[in-house]
């Protein structure tokens, strides 16, 4: 009994210490060169599926929409596309793929549209954002599908490596690729992602850390750290996984994020 309340105090401490402080940054030994931390107020927290294996995160039209994947080793998980219902944190499907054929990845919405990833197959897949009835499929211009978002005019897709390619939305060819740094150098498992105020957000593979970009030149410009988030899944639900998904509210200028069979969706607000 008292080693758990000494887990719930120590929890409660660094979600109060992380969106509490101010003016901080992760400085590098190795050079002199740092990265401001972005701070962030927590407002509340959501039920989460703890069987979904989350892949794709995105806000429209007020409702909170996720993609999932279906890894061989989690018979219980499905690759569908729906809408969360945050009142229980279930999906109400509008897509389930076959799980035996594809593995569900990246998703965004762009033009009455709604784009989905596949992991391996190197396919993806163009809805009616309205009746979700498949309009075609397309052909990844990468060996492996992850992240998707969109900066209004083109789609941006993640394939786990340091690269961010951009596809025209109506040819889903590919415009131009950047290369993604920190420090000066490359930052791979680039995975979910979200275009936040002309900034590329995104989570890094294996990691509670999202990061941000600066779409112009690639540099990362800052980081949010979310291990203390990822502590209190994992003591809730010890199955959790890494972090994966951020979703912006552009209306009420907040993020969703949440993880890989994690119990919770957590509804912050960056402060810078």
């Amino acid at each position: 009994m008292l080693m758990r309340l000494l887990r719930i105090f120590l929890i409660a401490f660094l979600l109060k210490f992380n969106t509490g402080c101010k003016d901080k940054s992760i400085n590098y030994e190795s050079e002199n060169i740092s990265i401001p931390l972005i701070d962030y107020n927590f407002i509340k927290s959501h039920p989460h599926d703890t069987t979904s294996f989350t892949e794709g995160f995105f806000i429209h039209d007020s409702k909170l929409f996720e993609s999932t994947g279906s890894p061989k080793e989690l018979p219980y998980t499905k690759s569908l596309l729906g809408v969360v219902n945050l009142a229980t944190g279930k999906i109400e499907p509008k897509v389930i793929l076959d799980k035996v054929e594809y593995f569900g990845e990246g998703i965004t919405f762009l033009d009455g549209k709604v784009f989905q990833l596949t992991y391996k197959k190197k396919v993806g897949f163009v809805y009616d954002a309205i009746t979700f009835k498949k309009i075609r499929d397309f052909t990844i211009p990468s060996k492996e599908g992850w992240g998707l978002t969109t900066d209004g005019i083109n789609l941006i897709m993640s394939d786990g490596t340091y690269k961010l390619t951009y596809l025209d939305p109506e040819t889903l060819q590919v415009i131009k690729t950047i290369t993604v740094t920190e420090k000066g150098n490359a930052k791979d498992y680039l995975n979910e992602l979200e275009f936040i105020n002309g900034y590329i957000y995104a989570n890094i593979w294996g990691t509670n850390t999202i990061v941000k970009i600066k779409p112009t030149d690639g540099k990362v410009v800052g980081l949010i750290d979310l291990n203390s988030l990822s502590m209190e899944a994992n003591y809730l639900y010890p199955h959790s996984l890494e972090m994966n998904g951020i979703a912006y509210d552009s209306i009420t200028n907040r993020i969703y994020v949440t993880g890989k069979l994690w119990p919770k969706i957590y509804e912050l607000e960056l402060r810078n």
